[in-house]
């Protein structure tokens, strides 16, 4: 009975992982998605998985902060939990955003710069996921060594979708004569590198949690 009492710490890191699954798979679904983008049957399939794993991702969010609030003890700082959480969610509400658009907005085909972006967000997804499943050991230098490696490599990817972006910009302003095509395509371009953006907020909230608790 009184053990029902103490104060408990959740298993944070469980839970951060989980979500970084989710976070992956909503981004596999979305690069499937963009590659059958011709087949009306697939696409739909593929929107679908995006939607359940951004879903399945706000449940493990909820439990974060659910589980936060009857936290006592919590193995990292509780802001910076709150913080990492919120943040790799912005990340699965980018990619459902991204697929939900290309709907609304009556997308007919992918392009080549729709899709090395897509390619950029699931590798930057991927390192996510990596780099989280090392926070339960970031009291260990090495550990420490390859988060700031991995941060780093999603910092490059970053940087490669916003150079992707401005040349698909550059080239959609100089060749589109449509401007219903062009405001819609220009919609889509900035949203597809914001996932991207969003990876690396994650990587730069890792990174201060890292070098604080190592």
């Amino acid at each position: 009975m009184f053990s029902k009492l103490l104060p408990r710490d959740g298993n944070f890191f469980d839970m951060f992982n989980q979500h970084a699954g989710y976070i992956v798979d909503a981004a596999r679904a979305f690069s499937d998605l963009v590659g059958h983008y011709d087949d009306a049957g697939l696409r739909e399939k593929y929107s679908r998985n995006v939607i359940d794993a951004e879903h399945a991702a706000d449940r493990v969010t909820k439990e974060v902060i659910r589980t936060l609030h009857k936290s006592f003890i919590t193995p990292i700082d509780r802001e910076q939990i709150r913080s990492l959480i919120n943040l790799m969610d912005d990340v699965a509400d980018t990619i459902q955003d991204s697929a939900e658009i290309m709907s609304l907005y009556d997308v007919r085909r992918m392009n080549d710069e729709m899709v090395r972006l897509t390619e950029l967000s699931l590798k930057c997804c991927e390192r996510i996921a990596y780099v989280v499943s090392l926070l339960h050991d970031m009291g260990d230098s090495s550990t420490v060594e390859a988060v700031l490696k991995i941060c780093d490599e999603i910092d490059q990817l970053e940087s490669d979708a916003d150079r992707v972006m401005r040349s698909a910009m550059s080239r959609l302003f100089r060749e589109e004569p449509d401007v219903r095509e062009l405001i819609k395509l220009r919609a889509i371009y900035q949203l597809l590198e914001t996932i991207t953006d969003k990876c690396e907020d994650v990587a730069n909230e890792i990174e201060g949690i890292v070098l604080e608790n190592s």
